[in-house]
């Protein structure tokens, strides 16, 4: 495949920006644009939020005489305290516009609970768009905060700080609860402050390139069209995969486990966008329609399609209890009820503390039918989805070995995007999610009845987990985790790709392949 074309201009980025928001009937977006990033001191706001921001500055999308930035904390900081706080974070872009986006930073002291500092920020804000002299304004509060005070922040808001002449958005973060009453809870007070239209609640890996690829990849290609189907498909893994553990942060992920922190989230999303029907359009209540009509499909989790591990060494953290059964690993099967999927397992599986470090998508196909080649022993069809690192689509065949023999081998077709895009600069998640926001496309956010359709599927398993009836198996740190659910995989119907001559093949053609990804267990 050849490389990928020079990137584009600032200005004809924006016009293809503008061009999209048209075709998917979305409002114009013009006036004075406030950002606000509450929790502005946080480790979120510097590693995630502000980089975003200058991102989209840096590349035109914020414009340098619409948009101000304005950061709240508790933190007793001036201005210039904020910026030399953030200023390490913001990379990729010149010295000139790394020294303008942080003029256009100004920093608000205040608590979450109460009305004194709001009033400032909001007085800070005023005048800002009184001194910008346009005709609208519009304001983007951005939630870097513990869900806890979101109640308190959003009455804040909804009470001191409202757009008096144009709209009022508000991100907010993972996690949505801990279960389906307490999201239910948190959906509820939000909503009595905002309406659904104002609210956006972020999933990073709704972002995430290949992610949003999938909606293309699946709905404007003819190829998979017929395929995409329990007569074709065996079985599909949606794989998410650390090789580090929680790193001094114990006792806060020991709260959730990794079913709550990833797969009832981040891999529940991608399975929406992989299971799901074709929507009629591509506006953003249409594909959130069907999102939750898959959601709404699937069956009850049966405790012997669950596995559940925790790293040896995970209760050494002395913010962890000795008696915890909390998971750091988990491999649970998704059942679909409906024509498409009926049969078909999905194998959510996500770990910390493992040999590798990658979050893929893997469909695999069923065996050929009359195999006159023999060629089981190669292995399955499969199309393999790699959404970090090294983003990646390749598809696994069966083909004719070079030679007089008539020998068969199993190779690859392979788009990496390193190889074939080398020139383009791959968005990261926050840029995408936040420019989506101040368009008002709420495409790839989690609507209200989308996060309970979410919570019902897993409600039941955490609520026995918590309550002791499933047991986490130990597994050693920088392994594949428990061999339990590498058992229960083969069970419900993959089947592993043996032999190495394809890993070689495509390792020596793509020096960004993942060396656990195949060799391990596939090739």
């Amino acid at each position: 495949m050849s490389g990928g074309s020079a990137e584009s201009s600032p200005s004809s980025r924006r016009s293809s920006f503008n061009s999209l928001s048209r075709d998917l009937e979305l409002p114009s977006e013009q006036g004075c644009l406030s950002v606000i990033v509450l929790g502005a001191s946080g480790d979120l706001a510097k590693k995630k939020t502000f980089p975003a921001l200058f991102h989209l500055f840096a590349q035109g999308f914020l414009q340098s005489g619409d948009v101000h930035i304005f950061g709240y904390a508790r933190s007793n900081l001036s201005d210039d305290g904020l910026r030399e706080r953030i200023h390490g974070y913001l990379k990729g872009a010149s010295e000139e516009h790394l020294s303008e986006f942080l003029q256009h930073i100004k920093y608000v002291s205040g608590s979450y609970d109460s009305g004194e500092g709001f009033e400032k920020l909001n007085k800070e804000i005023s005048e800002y768009e009184m001194s910008n002299k346009s005709e609208s304004s519009r304001r983007l509060f951005y939630l870097a905060l513990p869900p806890s005070v979101y109640p308190s922040v959003c009455k804040m808001i909804r009470t001191y700080c409202m757009n008096p002449s144009g709209w009022t958005r508000v991100i907010v973060e993972k996690p949505f609860g801990k279960d389906l009453d307490s999201a239910e809870e948190l959906s509820a007070q939000l909503g009595e402050l905002f309406d659904e239209n104002q609210l956006y609640r972020i999933d990073h890996y709704l972002g995430k390139e290949l992610v949003q690829n999938l909606l293309v990849l699946r709905f404007a290609n003819r190829l998979f069209l017929p395929l995409w189907n329990r007569d074709n498909v065996d079985n599909i893994q949606i794989v998410f995969r650390e090789d580090f553990g929680t790193d001094g942060r114990g006792g806060y992920f020991d709260q959730y486990g990794i079913i709550r922190d990833i797969i009832q989230n981040h891999l529940l999303q991608v399975f929406c966008l992989v299971a799901m029907e074709k929507p009629v359009s591509l506006k953003p209540e249409h594909i959130r329609d069907e999102k939750v009509k898959v959601l709404q499909s699937v069956n009850p989790i049966k405790h012997d399609e669950v596995v559940l591990g925790q790293y040896e060494g995970y209760k050494d953290d002395p913010t962890v209890p000795d008696d915890s059964n909390t998971p750091t690993f988990a491999s649970v099967v998704l059942r679909v009820h409906n024509e498409r999927w009926e049969g078909v397992p999905f194998i959510l599986k996500a770990g910390k503390a493992l040999s590798s470090r990658k979050a893929e998508i893997r469909v695999q196909f069923k065996d050929v039918p009359g195999d006159i080649f023999k060629s089981k022993k190669q292995g399955r069809n499969e199309f393999v989805i790699r959404l970090q690192p090294s983003e990646a689509m390749y598809m696994k065949l069966t083909v004719k070995k070079p030679g007089l023999e008539m020998a068969t081998e199993q190779s690859e077709l392979d788009l990496s995007y390193g190889m074939r895009y080398q020139n383009v600069k791959i968005p990261e998640a926050y840029e995408r999610l936040i420019l989506d926001t101040i368009r008002g496309d709420q495409q790839h956010f989690v609507r209200r009845d989308e996060l309970k359709a979410a919570w019902q599927i897993f409600t039941p398993l955490l609520h026995d987990i918590d309550a002791g009836n499933l047991k986490a198996v130990p597994y050693q740190p920088g392994s594949r985790g428990p061999k339990e659910a590498d058992e229960l995989s083969e069970r419900v119907g993959y089947v592993q790709t043996h032999g190495c001559q394809a890993w070689l093949s495509k390792q020596e053609r793509n020096p960004w392949a993942d060396p656990d990804e195949d060799r391990s267990r596939s090739c």
